[in-house]
C-alpha cells in the first residue's frame, strides 16, 4: 500500500472513529457526576495502554535520542492537546447548548488552516478555499442555520479549546517527522492525564477516581478503545496528508454522529441534516480529489 493510500484509509477511519466516539460519549459521560472525573479516567486508560506498547527496547531507546526540546514540545502538546482543551470544552459544554458548541467544534479545520499557512507553508488553492467554504457552509446547514447559534461565555470557552487544539495540529506535524505516530499520541495521552489529574487534585476530586461504579467503569472502558483507535489513526495520517486536508475531512464525523442519533435515539430525519451532511462529505471529497491530483502531478513532474 503506497503512503498516499495510506494516508487516505487512515483519516477516513478516523473520520468513522470520531462519528460513533461522540455518540457513544452522550451516554458514556451521564454515568459519572463529573464530565472532567470521566475525561481523566478515559484517557488514563488510553495512556495506559499507550505506555505499554512504546515501552519496548526499540522505542524506549528512539526515546533516549530525543533532544530537551523534543521533550519540551511533548510536553506541550500533552497541555495543548491533551488536557487543558478537555476541560474547557466540557465546561463550556456545560454552560451553553450542544448545537453552538456543535458548530464551533467543527469549525476546529478553519483555525487549522490559518494556522498551517504561516506555520508549515501549507498552500490552499483556489478550489480548496471554495471546498473548505463550502464545508463551512454545510456545516451551518446541517446544525440548522446560525440563527440556532448562541454567544455566551461557554461558546467563549469552546472557542479557547478549539484555538488550542488547532495548536496541536501544529506542533504534531512539526514533530511527525522524526518522532513516531504512536509516541506522540502517547504524550498527548499520558502528558495530559497527568495535567487531568493535577485539576482534579486542585479541585478536590481526585478521590472520585477510585469511587467509579463497575458500570462506569465499563463505559469509559469502551470509550477509551474508542480514544485509542481515533488518537493512533488521526496522528498517523498527519504523517502522510498535510494537516488542511486531515482537518477538514474529519468533519465527516458529524453527520455520522447524527444518523446515529436519528437511527437510535429520535428515530426521525431532518431534510436540512441530510442536505448538510452531503454538502459536508461532498466538500471533504473534493478536498482529497485535490490533494491526490495535486500530489500526482508532482510525481509525474519528478519523473520528467
Amino acid at each position: 500500500m503506497n503512503t498516499k493510500t495510506k494516508g487516505l484509509y487512515l483519516i477516513l477511519a478516523t473520520g468513522v472513529i470520531s462519528g460513533f466516539a461522540v455518540f457513544f460519549n452522550k451516554f458514556a459521560v451521564g454515568a459519572f457526576e463529573s464530565s472532567s472525573v470521566y475525561t481523566t479516567m478515559k484517557n488514563l486508560i488510553v495512556a495506559l495502554i499507550l505506555s505499554l506498547a512504546i515501552l519496548t527496547p526499540a522505542v524506549a531507546n528512539k526515546l533516549s535520542e530525543l533532544k530537551k526540546k523534543d521533550w519540551l514540545k511533548l510536553i506541550l502538546i500533552g497541555l495543548v492537546g491533551g488536557s487543558i482543551p478537555f476541560l474547557l470544552f466540557f465546561k463550556g459544554l456545560s454552560m451553553t447548548t450542544a448545537v453552538s458548541a456543535g458548530f464551533l467544534h467543527k469549525t476546529l479545520f478553519i483555525w487549522v488552516t490559518l494556522l498551517a499557512i504561516p506555520f508549515l507553508k501549507e498552500k490552499v488553492s483556489k478550489i480548496q478555499l471554495g471546498a473548505l467554504l463550502l464545508l463551512v457552509f454545510g456545516n451551518v446547514f446541517f446544525l440548522g442555520g446560525v440563527k440556532v447559534f448562541n454567544f455566551d461565555a461557554g461558546s467563549l470557552l469552546i472557542i479557547a479549546s478549539v484555538l488550542l487544539w488547532s495548536v496541536e495540529y501544529i506542533i504534531v506535524k512539526k514533530l511527525i517527522s522524526h518522532i513516531q505516530p504512536k509516541v506522540l499520541a502517547w504524550s498527548r495521552m499520558a502528558i495530559g492525564s497527568v495535567f487531568l489529574m493535577l485539576f482534579l487534585v486542585f479541585t478536590g476530586q481526585f478521590t472520585s477516581l477510585f469511587s467509579v461504579s463497575w458500570t462506569g467503569f465499563a463505559w469509559t472502558m469502551v470509550a477509551g478503545v474508542f480514544l485509542l483507535g481515533y488518537v493512533i489513526t488521526w496522528y498517523s495520517s498527519m504523517k502522510y496528508l498535510p494537516v488542511t486536508v486531515v482537518a477538514s475531512v474529519l468533519v465527516i464525523g458529524s453527520p455520522i454522529t447524527t444518523m446515529l442519533n436519528n437511527v437510535f435515539v429520535t428515530h426521525s430525519f431532518k431534510v436540512n441534516q441530510i442536505i448538510g451532511g452531503l454538502i459536508i462529505l461532498a466538500s471533504a471529497g473534493v478536498i482529497l480529489f485535490i490533494h491526490f491530483r495535486k500530489n500526482n502531478a508532482v510525481i509525474e513532474q519528478q519523473k520528467i
